[in-house]
């Protein structure tokens, strides 16, 4: 059950009306997840606008896929695995070897899998890393807006995590469960 209720776009008023109007325009459906931080117009903006403005960064569509689906795999949150790999198949185009091996933070393309060995770095350092982890990322090519960035996403993706855990969105995605973690 949903610790908080979904608000229908069409029942909306003020600034979540006009918010959920301008993503069911940017991308053609209101995902659950937005319905249920309508309930906080702020909330919903600001991760509309954060997503928008790392989407038009350094890192690629598939790259910010892989990040996502790292991160909700740590945070264990079904919601957001379901919905980026979903995203990863259906947009980012990653096959489901490349999919599955995201979930674990790695990757066959060498640059995602020193991205994703960072993010990774990070999320288990709490947000610490030491020089070591960051000159093995620039050994690997990244830069430092790519390190920037990946930062910036698991801002983004801790904040859906987080959300959705705590709200129970219902999922609307073909479901995908967290692996068990020990």
């Amino acid at each position: 059950m949903s610790a908080l209720p979904q608000i229908d776009p069409a029942d909306a008023t003020g600034e979540a009306a006009k918010l959920l109007a301008e993503l069911k325009k940017s991308v053609g459906s209101v995902p659950n997840m937005a319905k249920v931080m309508a309930n906080s117009p702020a909330l919903l903006k600001g991760w509309m606008s954060l997503s928008d403005a790392l989407a038009g960064g350094v890192l690629p569509a598939a790259v910010r896929e892989r990040l996502a689906l790292a991160t909700a795999e740590h945070n264990r949150c079904g919601y957001c695995l379901s919905a980026h790999t979903f995203l990863a198949k259906n947009v980012a185009k990653l096959d489901p070897d490349e999919i599955e091996r995201a979930r674990r933070a790695e990757s066959a393309d060498s640059h995602a899998a020193a991205l994703l060995a960072l993010s990774d770095a990070i999320t288990r350092g709490h947000g610490t890393v030491d020089a070591t982890t960051l000159e093995s990322a620039r050994t690997a090519g990244v830069t430092d807006a790519e390190i920037a960035e990946v930062v910036g996403n698991l801002a983004l993706n801790i904040l859906t995590n987080y959300f959705n855990l705590v709200a129970g969105t219902a999922n609307e995605f073909p479901p995908v469960k967290p692996h068990t973690q020990s």
